[in-house]
């Protein structure tokens, strides 16, 4: 963090801009310093931290309207792309953190890999900026999945960004020297409610996977299908991981280490698949 300015944040998500979480995670997050907010224009979930196809992308970006908020940007692609931009300059001077959310839906197990909440922070880190993750779970759907409207009537979002700000506060109070990325996943309860918090190892079953997926023949187009997917029954997840803690009422906080290898296994893998190849 830059010591002669007030902090910047950057909000984005990857439900769009005109989703409620967005909006209620941004404005809880005007008391810590400069807020902008630049989101996709659409439904982005699942994007992890693609940017798009690289021969497709003609990316607009049009001004939006926040309540509360003084600048909105929509974007025509995915939030890493949102995050880039920003890392590069599109939205002014550079920021000091990437906070994303909330996300209808808790993102714990493997789906990490697959969310484009978790995709923004992680592609923020990839400009040496911090980001934050904050994703929150639907009731009635285990802890894991986007929420349909008629489930998030009563989605508890404000104790999600109470839960975000605390966190927040703590971090840019004192922003590690290295960027990190937190993934933050909270009950759909009030906070008095909640137990908790705990450090959690990320897991990897999801509370409910999909189980099958079968190809049914499109009407009228030979050789074309829709592929039809069920979802599994819903499964106990370990204690001590990210959906476990948050079926238990607890709030998770994961930090997601960053790209690395591992010195002796890549020798040994490497030498027992290439070795032979180039024997002299």
């Amino acid at each position: 963090m830059r010591d002669d300015v007030a902090v910047r944040i950057l909000l984005t998500n990857d439900d769009g801009i005109d989703s409620v979480g967005l909006h209620i995670l941004a404005r809880a997050m005007k008391s810590f310093g400069e807020v902008v907010i630049a989101a996709p224009d659409r439904e982005f979930s699942g994007a992890g931290a693609a940017l798009g196809a690289l021969h497709l992308i003609q990316p607009e970006v049009h001004k939006a309207h926040v309540d509360g908020i003084d600048e909105a940007w929509a974007i025509t692609g995915p939030p890493a792309l949102c995050v880039m931009f920003a890392r590069l300059g599109a939205f002014g001077a550079p920021f000091d953190l990437v906070v994303s959310g909330i996300n209808p839906g808790v993102n714990v197990g493997r789906s990490v890999y697959h969310s484009g909440t978790v995709g923004a922070a992680l592609s923020g880190r990839n400009g040496l900026i911090s980001g934050v993750a904050v994703s929150q779970a639907v009731t009635g759907f285990g802890v894991e999945g986007q929420g349909w409207d008629e489930m998030l009537v009563g989605q508890k979002w404000e104790s999600a960004a109470e839960v975000a700000a605390t966190f927040v506060e703590g971090l840019v109070s004192a922003m590690p020297a290295q960027p990190v990325v937190v993934n933050i996943n909270v009950p759909n309860k009030d906070v008095a409610e909640m137990k908790g918090w705990r450090v959690a190892r990320v897991g990897h079953e999801p509370p409910r996977r999909m189980s099958t997926a079968v190809l049914e023949p499109k009407e009228g187009h030979a050789g074309s299908y829709y592929v039809r997917m069920q979802w599994g029954d819903a499964v106990s997840l370990p204690a001590d991981t990210d959906g476990g803690l948050v079926e238990a009422d607890y709030v998770s906080v994961s930090y997601l280490s960053s790209l690395a290898h591992e010195p002796r296994l890549d020798l040994e893998m490497a030498e027992k698949h290439l070795g032979r190849l180039f024997e002299r």
